[in-house]
């Protein structure tokens, strides 16, 4: 019967030319290497090499048999080099469910920089509401998944990622746009575009205003954030999103500010109960919390310039141009 180390024995000899290289290359004795050609060519019924002087030449079954047994080692490393690409997170496959909103450019932007040095990496991405994206995550028909955050659904873990400030945007040319922030009384008499639905965001703004007793001219409701910065560009209102999309607007008929008082857009990422956590999954998650706190960063130094400008503006009597 065939045995492995015969075989590795066998190609060794044909790939370093020798008994004694080859004995070097497998950390065995020559004597070792010798029997295990031996009983190689005694299971086969072949002979394998011929002795020419000090040279040990390979015979033509020998080489005829060695092409078959590279096809074979060549299948074997590569379901190592596989193996050792999963565990280290250079290849797989990566499904991610997300919210629009992340999906606007936020997220595509890190998985096309998370992919550029693994070569091996497939990725499917998936956009929907927080209660699809949980469904999915939960079915194991995704890895990971991105939704608002708090969520209480059952199968699934929740990890709470940093939250972000969110955003009040305008069209360009708008009378408020000289205003380093925002805030409620800002919107009143102004047409305003709001987020639609039964959803925490929609609540959470709309106790914003009640507490600030302010009452909007809501004059547009869509359930997506990118729809509603498209209706600010083109001049249906004003209004308030999260800063993932906000800035992939801005500039493109949309002018940021910061809003005050703060409210957080918060968003959870959801993980299957109890089943495996890929390194590739791993790795994201690692890459998607690092951006959000770049983020945050960003946008907390961005409400403390607009409060200093506005201290500034008070002291002055007037309110500085931007």
């Amino acid at each position: 019967m065939l045995n492995p180390r015969q075989i590795e024995a066998f190609r060794t000899v044909i790939v370093t030319g020798g008994i004694t290289s080859a004995a070097r290359a497998l950390h065995i004795s020559q004597p070792a290497v010798t029997r295990l050609i031996h009983d190689l060519q005694y299971t086969l019924g072949l002979t394998l090499f011929e002795r020419r002087g000090t040279r040990l030449v390979p015979t033509n079954e020998a080489l005829s048999l060695y092409r078959e047994v590279e096809r074979q080692f060549v299948g074997l490393e590569q379901i190592q080099n596989t193996a050792r690409n999963l565990r280290e997170g250079l290849s797989g496959s990566l499904r991610i469910a997300a919210l629009p909103t992340f999906n606007v450019g936020f997220l595509p932007r890190l998985v096309a920089a998370y992919m550029k040095d693994k070569p091996g990496l497939e990725v499917a991405i998936y956009g929907s509401i927080s209660s699809q994206v949980v469904d999915w995550v939960a079915t194991g028909f995704c890895d990971i998944g991105f939704a608002q955050y708090p969520l209480d659904f059952p199968n699934i873990d929740v990890e709470a990622l940093p939250s972000v400030p969110a955003i009040a945007v305008l069209p360009e040319g708008h009378r408020l746009v000289d205003k380093p922030f925002l805030e409620p009384t800002d919107f009143i008499d102004e047409p305003f575009v709001s987020l639609a639905g039964s959803t925490q965001w929609r609540y959470r703004t709309d106790a914003l205003f009640s507490a600030a007793r302010v009452t909007r001219q809501i004059r547009v409701e869509t359930p997506l954030s990118m729809i509603a910065c498209s209706l600010v560009a083109s001049g249906a209102g004003i209004g308030i999103v999260d800063p993932y999309t906000a800035v992939e607007y801005r500039g493109r008929g949309i002018v940021t500010r910061p809003f005050r008082p703060v409210v957080h857009y918060d968003i959870g990422l959801v993980w299957p109960a109890g089943r495996f956590r890929s390194p590739l999954a791993l790795g994201f998650v690692e890459t998607v919390r690092a951006a959000i706190e770049i983020m945050a960063a960003s946008e907390a130094l961005a409400q403390s310039e607009a409060l200093a400008e506005s201290a500034g503006a008070d002291a002055s009597g007037r309110l500085p141009v931007p």
